[in-house]
């Protein structure tokens, strides 16, 4: 049976190493900052609204509060994919996109393994994921500086977004407090695409220039966990948790190539110049992130949680900070597993749902007033398979509002997961 599942694991990995040269779906939200960062919740967790900083969980590896891994006893594989489908509009005009993209991949295990369910003191994690990703394609018209009677065809692009390859160790303080602590290491690249065309009758040869723009970024980040989790409550069979995570402040090393080329019609390059290469920083600001959940045995559980950034804090390349504003989150949600040790399997399905609401740092347009806001509702489930199990996470929501923003995103997203325990480093007796 443990072959089978080491299996399944690796079929798994095989179907999501096809998936990782895929995109996620285009949006011009992805145009601010950044670009549209990803959430460390794994499957499990989105389909809880997202929550997970106040969840501790023996089967499931806790991506959201490093502090939070002293509750994985057993090594724990973790794998997931995302799909997503976008639709935008505004009074005027509707597109749909549609993509997908590797969501992480992450191992947890114990330094020193006790037996499974007791007290654990110190658990380490290594994972990948994406951190951000930029994918956008904005067409406009404008006049020509000096002659208000010929009009050009803008077009800015924005394509890639970053990773990070993370570290992170949760260590017990007592019964009741545990820390952790995350390592980052960002990097990847972000390139934009600036290109103006005139008219055939003004340009008859109909060339036209374009200036790339790639930002390469590779640097450290850091994020530090609590939790304070009280067992035996009440009737002795209740868990009351809080959670706190703090992401520092950063300031991420980064270098700038400029190109200037010259296109043909069919956008084969003409010619090409190097306008040169600059070295710089970007700053992210803090985050802080708190909750709290409440729970019955491995029966149910529920949460809230709330997070801040304040993004007026965040420095672009060239030190501005992109117009963008103080933002937050909050997300509730729970799961009720009816019965882990029936022998209906009905019954040893966890079921979840939740909800979140989200107001971004940004506004979608020059002319609005107000920022974007994002509501979410989330659902999903895991089906077990022995120790292991394979998770599905669902959102449906929208971001923006046409009457508000002049643009609306409708979106719904399919997070599918696969978590795999075992009990490794232990010394056999008999072979």
């Amino acid at each position: 049976m443990l072959a089978g599942k080491k299996y399944l694991f690796f079929v798994f990995c095989a179907l999501i190493s096809a998936k990782v040269s895929g995109q996620a779906a285009s949006s011009p939200f992805t145009s601010f900052g950044l670009g549209e960062q990803y959430s460390s919740s794994l499957a499990h967790n989105q389909g809880m609204g997202g929550i997970g900083v106040s969840q501790p969980q023996f089967w499931f590896l806790n991506n959201s509060n490093p502090a939070l891994l002293v509750y994985n006893t057993q090594t724990v594989f973790t794998t997931g994919i995302l799909g997503e489908s976008r639709k935008l509009k505004n009074d005027s005009i509707s597109e749909k996109h549609v993509g997908g993209n590797m969501n992480y991949l992450a191992i947890a295990f114990p330094v020193r393994p006790r037996k499974p369910f007791k007290m654990q003191r110190w658990t380490t994690a290594f994972g990948l994921m994406p951190y951000s990703t930029v994918d956008y394609n904005i067409e406009f018209e404008g006049a020509v500086d000096g002659n208000d009677t010929i009009n050009y065809t803008g077009t800015e692009q924005g394509s890639g977004g970053l990773a990070q390859f993370y570290w992170s160790n949760g260590v017990r303080i007592n019964e009741d407090i545990a820390v952790g602590i995350r390592a980052n290491y960002i990097f990847s690249t972000i390139t934009y695409l600036y290109k103006n065309i005139l008219p055939p009758t003004v340009q008859p040869l109909n060339l036209y220039s374009s200036v790339e723009e790639s930002t390469y970024i590779k640097d450290f980040a850091f994020s530090l966990g609590l939790s304070y989790s009280k067992d035996s409550l009440w009737a002795k069979n209740y868990r009351l948790s809080f959670g706190l995570t703090y992401d520092l402040n950063t300031e991420l090393n980064s270098k700038r190539v400029q190109k200037l080329s010259r296109l043909s019609a069919a956008n084969d390059t003409v010619e090409s110049y190097s306008l040169g290469t600059v070295r710089g920083s970007l700053t992210i600001p803090a985050v802080i992130t708190g909750g709290v959940s409440l729970g019955r045995d491995h029966k149910w559980s529920i949460g809230t949680e709330f997070t801040y950034q304040d993004w007026s804090a965040y420095k672009n390349f060239d030190g501005g900070n992109d117009g963008l504003k103080k933002s937050w989150r909050y997300a509730f949600g729970g799961e009720v597993t009816p019965d882990f040790l029936s022998e209906n399997y009905l019954k040893r399905i966890t079921y979840r749902a939740g909800a979140s609401v989200k107001q971004y740092p940004f506004i979608a347009t020059p002319l609005g007033n107000k920022q974007v806001k994002d509501f979410g509702i989330n659902f999903g489930f895991s089906l077990p398979t022995g120790r292991s199990s394979v998770d599905f996470g669902f959102t449906f929501g929208k971001r923006g509002n046409k009457s508000d923003d002049v643009l609306e995103e409708r979106y719904f997203k399919i997070f599918l997961g696969l978590s795999l325990n075992d009990q490794w480093f232990i010394r056999r007796k008999f072979d």
